[in-house]
């Protein structure tokens, strides 16, 4: 096995297939487009365009730096000391769960003033990717000849097997996941180092991290100092990161080159336009119908208790922001003529696959499968939703059930034959997230079992048999509160015994969500089979096949959808034009006291309204760069040519929720919170001379 911690540099194709190859699939490497792969960065693009030298040594330190949060963001190291610069919507579960009523941190903020200060945050990793290796020939190998639903199994079990060698021969250092990149084109295995102990270090208050709240969530200007600090521990002390970024005071200039790195969630842009049009049919509607109700329930619910406004205070604003990007989402693929354009490269692609014999008899029956994987998927779209993908049964106590119950099961098998979820590479995190000591509030696991069932039977039927296996002749809110008052699961120590006692104590166990979660599985199971079979096995199979033939027309010069894993983007500081005015890039620290109303969601917090003539009103606060992000990109620093931090991500602009689909240069705007009030707020507003003396600057 060759190893190696330095990105790889593959052989460029030229400029012209280049071109080409941004016609059919919408990729580009002259638009600020892309959400590249550390062993595939356009570096002579990116030299043409902006006369920036981005070589193997730069991205090497990037990649070191940018830090992993596992419950779906991005983090950076800014000390030596272990100290990562994150947003602090990242870290909201964490702030929510050493919250008290005595005391709200979201209200409140924090600050430690001494590492022993510093709160620990129950089940928080942070990784960080310090090698890859390209696997994709193993997996060809390792499903050579099989049919679809053959090499779907096959191609799972030898991703485990490749997991395991790597894990076994770092003597069990490294945390190892396979990667699956450009829709099964690419596999890879990337190395982890991860941290289980993060400490919450700083966190302004919620109202001007979150200033503007859900009407200014992806618009700009804005005024958010969104960012938090943790810090990394190893051994119960600071972890060391000699890979950190220096800070750039003085933040950005306009029309200054900018790189993001980062671990962006996902995006659909490689799906055909069936995909897409199953995307705008069936899911987006169905999703935005149940979340705006359970949005509404919850908004009802937080006025019944101090308590209970803590408890969904940042949960709102969370599904306030899915919410907008559905919506937006579903926007975007109603657009007539985005679906035109993109079934236009599509059929411009299948042409050109077709006119070669050998690749239209290797690569096309490829469409086909697909199609017929979504007529499948519709058959059984909202039972395998709702029982399986537990859309019915939501809440984290049954979560806990559901994998207490599953997991012990799986780990009787061979780890090669055990669902994904539960292989010795993800028992590690999965256990943290099970035995963590977060605080539960009953009510609202009522709240939201409740309704969950209620839009299963809603969903499903009152015919349905799992509505009658589940429900019996309890009415929704009567078995919830049953269920949720009954069980003993919001005791770590509890779970923590059933899933060591293993399936002979889940078996025994008279747990009330426990036996639900028991009662369900075997159905569940046969769910999963189902769609692994007939949906996941075909799309897989066509989408790999796709793969190969772009790679076959047009070489590797493309980047792939992203998948959570750590990706680098570029653009400028530059602001864009619409409705025949100029949006500037830059706002400053004045505008935000003269937007304040004194009314949350435009409340500007004491500390700051008592230091109001200390504040440069001049300082820039947030800013916007062309540069290309989605979901998973927050807390990713924004980084100048020379290496140094200028601003942290934290949003897009209500135009960048159609990048989930395509990238349009003039309008996708990433929005970033500037160095410079990150610093100034430290210093006037908060007094944190500590955490500013532990930063570098770089003048």
């Amino acid at each position: 096995m060759i190893r190696r911690s330095l990105p790889r540099r593959p052989k460029k194709v030229t400029r012209r297939v280049l071109i080409l190859a941004a016609l059919p699939l919408t990729f580009s490497a002259i638009a600020d487009e892309g959400m590249w792969t550390f062993d595939n960065f356009p570096t002579e693009a990116v030299a043409e365009k902006y006369g920036v030298d981005v070589g193997d040594d730069w991205l090497t330190r990037a990649q070191l730096a940018t830090t992993r949060l596992e419950n779906g963001c991005t983090g950076s190291f800014a000390s030596p000391d272990g100290l990562v610069l994150t947003n602090n919507h990242c870290t909201w579960s964490c702030i929510r769960n050493l919250s008290t009523d005595e005391r709200n941190l979201s209200d409140e903020g924090f600050m430690a003033r001494t590492r022993d200060e510093e709160l620990q945050c129950p089940g928080q990793q942070v990784s960080v990717l310090v090698d890859f290796e390209e696997v994709s020939d193993k997996i060809t190998s390792a499903t050579a000849g099989m049919d679809e639903v053959e090499a779907n199994e096959a191609r799972k079990a030898e991703l485990t097997r490749l997991e395991s060698a790597c894990e076994a021969a770092s003597d069990g250092a490294r945390s190892c996941e396979a990667v699956t990149l450009y829709n099964g084109g690419q596999y890879f295995i990337y190395e982890y180092k991860r941290y289980d102990d993060v400490r919450l270090v700083f966190a302004p208050e919620l109202d001007i991290a979150a200033f503007g709240g859900d009407p200014d969530n992806f618009n700009f200007p804005r005024w958010c100092l969104d960012m938090t600090f943790l810090r990394a521990y190893e051994d119960g002390k600071p972890a060391q990161s000699p890979n950190y970024l220096r800070w750039r005071a003085g933040g950005p200039e306009a029309g200054e080159p900018v790189f993001i790195t980062g671990h962006p969630g996902s995006t659909d842009r490689a799906l055909t336009v069936a995909q897409l049009k199953f995307q705008r049919d069936v899911v987006l509607p169905l999703w935005l119908l149940r979340y705006s109700e359970l949005r509404g329930r919850m908004m009802a619910w937080q006025y019944t208790s101090d308590e209970a406004a803590r408890t969904v205070q940042q949960r709102i604003l969370n599904l306030e922001n899915a919410i907008k990007v559905r919506r937006n989402e579903l926007k975007a693929l109603q657009t007539d003529r985005m679906i035109e354009r993109k079934a236009l490269q599509e059929r411009s692609f299948r042409e050109a696959v077709a006119a070669d014999p050998d690749l239209e008899a290797a690569y096309g029956e490829a469409w086909d499968l697909i199609d017929r994987s979504l007529e499948s998927h519709r058959n059984f779209y909202e039972e395998h939703l709702f029982i399986e993908n537990s859309a019915g049964l939501a809440g984290e106590l049954y979560a806990y059930a559901r994998t207490i119950v599953r997991g012990t099961a799986e780990r009787e098998k061979p780890n090669s034959e055990r669902i994904r979820a539960y292989t010795d590479a993800a028992l590690p995190g999965l256990e943290q997230g099970l035995f963590a000591a977060r605080p539960i509030n009953k009510e609202f696991e009522k709240l939201q079992l409740t309704f969950s069932l209620e839009k299963m039977r809603e969903w499903l039927g009152p015919d349905s048999r799992w509505v009658h296996t589940i429900l019996g002749n309890e009415a929704p809110d009567v078995l919830a509160s049953s269920l949720v008052s009954g069980t003993r699961l919001d005791d770590p120590e509890f779970r923590r015994q059933l899933w060591e006692d293993g399936v002979a104590a889940v078996a025994a166990s008279d747990d009330p969500l426990i036996r639900l979660a028991a009662d369900i599985d075997p159905g569940a199971r046969a769910l999963r089979t189902r769609y692994e079979d007939e949906v996941e096995a075909p799309r897989i199979r066509g989408e790999e096949m796709i793969a190969d033939a772009r790679f076959q027309l047009y070489g590797t010069d493309t980047y792939p959808d992203a998948t959570f894993t750590l990706r680098v983007t570029y653009g400028a500081v530059e602001g864009w034009q619409e409705h025949g005015k100029m949006i500037e890039p830059f706002t400053r620290t004045s505008r935000l006291f003269e937007r304040a109303t004194g009314q949350r969601p435009f409340m500007v917090p004491t500390s700051w309204s008592m230091v109001r003539e200390d504040l440069d009103p001049d300082t820039p606060f947030n800013f916007v760069a062309t540069t290309d992000i989605t979901g998973g990109n927050s807390g990713s620093p924004i980084i100048a040519a020379d290496g140094t931090l200028i601003g942290l991500a934290f949003d897009g602009n209500i135009h960048s929720i159609a990048g989930d689909y395509w990238f349009d240069p003039s309008l996708n705007r990433t929005v970033g919170v500037n160095t410079a009030i990150m610093l100034e707020a430290l210093k006037t507003a908060y007094g944190a001379d500590h955490l500013v003396d532990e930063l570098s600057f770089v003048d």
